[in-house]
């Protein structure tokens, strides 16, 4: 799971990602509130946490403009701000939870499991695409009776790939997404971990195949027969 993490603080900040990517958490972090809306506006994280009095934009305003924007990803607030009031601002313009600082560390990972646990909810455990399923809850690409454990990357990409539905995904697109805006990968890394699913739908014997279409990227598409 991918987390956003929006403060100015540099030195709870590097805290809170040290604990996060210790409890095997990716993630990004950005210091003021442009960032925290653009980042944010990108769709590519499992749950925000977002302090209120972030400079430029603060996280209330970067919070109403995110949900105008139809992002629902959960949010978590987090402020020095102890006013009953803050608090249900912040849960009136669509935040998920609120947390004040100084906050148990304990407790910050408890409220962003039940949050992205409450999200898990309310999406299918499945998706589908030609002859093949995608089965979210236990990691397994399968068609007909054959089944095939994905890796965490692997899984991501299909994920992607089926929500895509036969539209092309861009490279870019498919690094910012898994990889984050900020890690140190080469766009290589994308083609070897196709070439791992490719040999994972030969060996399940499905139709489908990974394609990567010149200066549009990759997409799914269904051949008419096996042997297509």
């Amino acid at each position: 799971m991918r987390i956003l993490v929006a403060d100015d603080e540099r030195d709870l900040t590097s805290a809170l990602e040290a604990l996060l990517k210790h409890e095997h958490y990716l993630v990004d972090a950005v210091y003021d509130g442009e960032s925290a809306y653009e980042y944010g506006l990108s769709g590519n994280y499992d749950c925000i946490i977002l302090d209120i009095m972030l400079p430029g934009i603060d996280g209330l305003e970067v919070l109403r403009r995110l949900r105008g924007a139809d992002v629902r990803t959960p949010i978590l607030l987090l402020t020095a701000k102890s006013d009953p009031s803050d608090r249900i601002l912040g849960l009136d313009r669509g935040a998920d939870d609120y947390l004040p600082k100084p906050f148990v560390t304990g407790e910050l990972l408890a409220r962003i499991r039940a949050l992205t646990r409450r999200s898990a909810t309310l999406e299918t455990s499945a998706l589908s695409f030609g002859d093949l399923t995608l089965d979210r809850t236990a990691f397994q690409l399968r068609c007909g009776s054959s089944a095939e454990h994905l890796g965490n990357k692997e899984f991501q990409l299909m994920e992607t790939l089926i929500r895509r539905q036969g539209s092309p995904v861009s490279v870019e697109q498919l690094m910012d997404r898994i990889w984050g805006y900020d890690a140190s990968v080469e766009p290589g890394v994308v083609w070897t971990y196709m070439s791992y699913l490719r040999r994972k739908l030969e060996s399940l014997g499905s139709r489908v195949r990974v394609t990567m279409r010149r200066g549009f990227g990759y997409v799914l598409e269904e051949a008419e027969s096996k042997d297509a």
